[in-house]
């Protein structure tokens, strides 16, 4: 089973500013003149790690890492306004041009899942592949089934403290009571709404527990940016068409991917990947035995790393 690369240091970060009071934070590290691959990272909100860049050789890999807006470094941190999917897709163009990329791969997960394939349907031009992990089609079930009614009964110790931020008047409707609890001035009742928010997903994101991942979730610093933006995304039907996303795929279909999707996904369920799946079918599906929803598990990582590689034999092959 395939491991993550060695650990790197960026070689060149860098802050972009974008629409006020928007400012990116963007890093490069691996081989300046190597194959371009952004990652995108999931949420919306959850910022870059740097694990991430451990997904590909240094020596053959641009790699570059970019906090979406309000998220990780990012700054103002948490920022709701101008924050939408239209204006990630712009922002990611924005940071191909300046750092002068052609044409780079996507590698995301999650939510990133999302922002790439709304990105690659807008700009197929600039993209040479599509790795994709625990597909996100940001539905109105897929909501459902992980703040409202569906996850809920798989974990209802774990629901039960992220019902109990919501007096039981209010429960019919989860994310609309979180929501006036994360947009509160109250910065108390935000960081505790936050907190609940973030580690309900942090919990069901392994399959096996794993109170690294947990203890990372929890974080205020994470929490509040990852909980804010999730729930505004959401409060606005993430900012897309109904069923864009399935609705666009012929656009994807000059585009070599490999979708990653855990069996066991209690995040995002596997039907978001078999769904994708089946109106792209030029992407290689690959549904992982023993693992949830998170990129740190070691089958999705194995299964990453060979897709990455994967998709660069596929684009060097039909550059050839």
């Amino acid at each position: 089973m395939l491991t993550l690369y060695p650990e790197i240091k960026p070689n060149a970060q860098h802050r972009i500013a974008v629409d006020a009071p928007h400012e990116l934070y963007v890093e490069e590290s691996g081989n300046p003149d190597g194959i371009p691959v952004l990652v995108v990272h999931g949420g919306p909100g959850g910022g870059c790690e740097d694990y991430h860049r451990r997904f590909f050789d240094a020596e053959r890999f641009r790699i570059i890492l970019m906090d979406q807006r309000g998220a990780g470094r990012s700054t103002p941190l948490a920022e709701l306004e101008g924050n939408s999917t239209e204006k990630l897709v712009e922002d990611m163009e924005a940071v191909r041009s300046f750092l002068g990329v052609d044409k780079w791969l996507l590698f995301g997960g999650s939510w990133g899942s999302t922002l790439s394939l709304v990105y690659a349907q807008a700009h197929s031009e600039r993209v040479l592949g599509l790795v994709l992990r625990g597909i996100f089609l940001c539905r109105p079930r897929d909501i459902q089934w992980f703040y409202q009614d569906g996850a809920s009964r798989v974990f209802p110790d774990y629901w039960a403290d992220f019902e109990a931020q919501i007096p039981e008047a209010e429960r019919d409707d989860m994310v609309s009571a979180y929501y006036q609890r994360l947009t509160s001035t109250n910065e108390l009742e935000q960081i505790q709404a936050a907190k609940a928010w973030s580690v309900w997903e942090g919990r069901c994101a392994t399959l096996h527990p794993n109170p690294r991942v947990v203890e990372h979730f929890g974080h205020p610093h994470v929490a509040i940016a990852l909980a804010r933006i999730e729930c505004h995304y959401f409060m606005n039907s993430s900012f897309l068409e109904p069923d864009q996303i399935l609705r666009d795929a012929g656009k994807l279909s000059d585009i070599p991917g490999v979708i990653v999707h855990g069996r066991y996904d209690m995040v995002c369920p596997l039907e978001n990947a078999l769904a994708l799946s089946m109106v792209w079918p030029e992407a290689e599906l690959q549904i992982i035995r023993d693992a949830g929803h998170s990129a740190s598990e070691p089958a999705i990582v194995d299964a990453l790393i060979r897709g990455v590689e994967s998709v660069v034999a596929k684009t060097e092959k039909s550059v050839g």
